[in-house]
């Protein structure tokens, strides 16, 4: 089954790192991508730009709004995302665990629908 592993973290959380310290979290992430390659657990993985750059989309009664900016009103921001192959909850929470992200932020984990046809 497929879990989506959604990365979370605020401005100030992340605002702790050096540039250095930015450049080793992120290779601590890719090199994470391969770790998970390796064990057969990897689908897709991608960072986000920051939530600044966000574009809302609505339709409410036919009519479209956009609004610029991130659509929650919280300090966290979805920073980005792992989609793995696990084959129980508790597997995909061990997966998640290991997200070098998981150490400043949180990571939620959901398991992806599965639609044998569409309803």
């Amino acid at each position: 089954m497929r879990y989506l592993c959604m990365i979370f973290a605020t401005d100030e959380q992340m605002s702790v790192l050096s540039p250095d310290e930015m450049r080793d979290f992120v290779n601590a992430h890719l090199d994470y991508d391969d770790q998970l390659r390796a064990s057969g657990h990897f689908v897709e993985s991608e960072g986000l730009e920051a939530a600044s750059t966000a574009t809302v989309v609505r339709v409410r009664n036919g009519r479209l709004s956009v609004t610029d900016g991130p659509f929650v009103e919280t300090n966290e921001q979805l920073g980005g995302f792992f989609l793995v192959e696990a084959a129980s909850d508790e597997e995909a929470l061990r997966l998640a665990a290991g997200i070098p992200s998981a150490r400043l932020g949180s990571i939620e984990v959901r398991p992806v629908v599965v639609w044998d046809d569409k309803p």
